[in-house]
């Protein structure tokens, strides 16, 4: 049985179904998870991502909700991707000194996270190493130096990279990072997969 504000019975309607399942994935939640925070049930939920099922405008307003979606947008031509254009990147702060970030993917994309750091010539992340919560991350040299130094349990690596040098590493490995560029700023490109949670989107020692 459907709950309350569930109305399954199909006719004439926008189709919403990518919209949905594309925003969930996006937030890489479970049909399961996504239907608990909404009230709806999976069976309920799956038929809505197929185009199968109505819902009420009580039940959309909860399932927009729980996908941060705003409730017309599903009703908007869907989108071939969300543009973040040049010089309106989010500033982000992930710690450290001498230098900014600016998160380049759209703040509802938890699949991957791109963030571009400006450091200044003795920007750094910090004293203390850092790890990040992650199955991988990549980092991409745009102009300059930057140096990562990464603590083992029995030994320390460093490494140097200059522009169009790139390193992939598992981000839960303790590292720091700093510019060793004598003169201008240093431009890094990072991306982690998955992106960081939200209560974790900042370098912790």
């Amino acid at each position: 049985m459907e709950r309350t504000g569930e109305l399954a019975e199909s006719g004439e309607r926008p189709l919403i179904g990518a919209r949905l399942r594309a925003a969930r994935q996006a937030r890489r939640q479970t049909v399961a998870e996504v239907a608990s925070a909404s009230g709806l049930t999976k069976g309920f939920l799956s038929r809505l991502e197929r185009d199968q099922a109505n819902a009420s405008v009580a039940a959309l307003i909860r399932l927009c909700h729980a996908l941060d979606l705003a409730v017309g947008s599903l009703f908007e031509p869907p989108p071939a991707g969300e543009v973040v254009r040049r010089g309106e990147y989010p500033p982000i702060s992930f710690g450290g000194s001498g230098l900014r970030e600016f998160l380049l993917t759209p703040r509802g994309e938890h699949r991957l996270q791109a963030i571009v750091t400006e450091l200044d010539s003795d920007g750094n992340s910090g004293p203390e190493p850092h790890a990040l919560p992650g199955d991988v991350e990549f980092v991409y040299v745009l102009d300059g130096l930057l140096r990562l130094d990464f603590e083992g349990t029995d030994r320390r690596d460093s490494t140097t990279l200059g522009p169009g040098d790139a390193l992939t590493f598992t981000p839960g490995i303790p590292h720091q990072f700093r510019s060793v560029a004598q003169l201008g700023t240093t431009r890094v490109l990072w991306v982690i997969s998955p992106a960081l949670p939200d209560g974790a989107r900042a370098r912790q020692p």
